[in-house]
């Protein structure tokens, strides 16, 4: 893959096909997208890990019973590549979470740029940024969860894979499980190639019934990591109190 500045994010996004990531999201739960980084993009990301400066707390999962691994929230200013990305991934999610939340009857309905409601979470308190690094090795796993992190949270998130499956780490796939009502929990176990995006539920989601649509709880996870070293960029959209 030839090299791309950050510069670019915002195309590499628009080229991106939303009518089949839209179509995905409401057939299957989840959207993998080709590549939107490039290796180098990939390790550079993967290399803030170890810069104490770029984050404003980390978690050890192990010690709160999360898992095992740990993982870290950037502080502002966040990386640019980062930026780039949520600013320009927002827009594009922002009508589906609209048309999600309708389904579902809700009123709420999503500015049309991320510093819109960006804005909204901050008149409730939920002002710290949100996009984190995630690093398991051999060993390391990650419970079944949700992020929230306030009153409000947008309806999707984002997972970009910065290491390269059965090459850097076997193991360690991308684990979504929804709960439908009044049935057995349906799970999917995701393998991303490095560079890659999935586009998942971060609560719950609508799905087509005989009576109209249902909603439907969705938690998502890692497996365990069986070798190897695993690093993935989480990207959500509403901030943090």
């Amino acid at each position: 893959m030839s090299r791309r500045g950050a510069s670019d994010v915002a195309a590499r996004v628009t080229a991106l096909d939303w009518d089949a990531i839209a179509r995905a999201l409401d057939d299957v739960g989840h959207a993998v997208t080709p590549p939107l980084l490039g290796a180098a993009e990939c390790a550079a990301l993967a290399r803030t890990f170890g810069d104490d400066r770029r984050f404003r707390s980390t978690v050890d999962m192990g010690r709160h019973r999360f898992g095992e691994g740990k993982y870290r929230y950037f502080a502002e200013p966040l990386p640019r590549l980062v930026a780039e990305l949520r600013a320009s991934l927002y827009p594009r999610l922002a009508p589906i979470a609209g048309r999600w939340a309708a389904a579902l009857g809700s009123a709420e309905r999503y500015p049309s740029d991320l510093k819109g409601w960006l804005a909204r979470c901050a008149a409730k308190g939920q002002a710290r940024p949100t996009p984190l690094l995630l690093r398991y090795v051999a060993g390391g796993y990650n419970c079944l969860h949700q992020d929230l992190y306030g009153a409000l949270a947008f309806p999707l998130q984002v997972t970009i894979a910065l290491s390269r499956p059965g090459a850097d780490y076997d193991g360690g796939e991308f684990l979504l499980v929804e709960q439908r009502p009044r049935a057995q929990s349906r799970g999917e176990a995701i393998v991303l190639e490095r560079g890659a995006a999935i586009v998942f539920p971060n609560r719950h989601r609508p799905v087509a019934g005989a009576r109209g649509a249902y909603r439907v709880t969705v938690r998502h996870g890692v497996s365990h990591v069986r070798r190897g070293e695993r690093l993935a960029l989480g990207i959500i959209f509403h901030d943090a109190e």
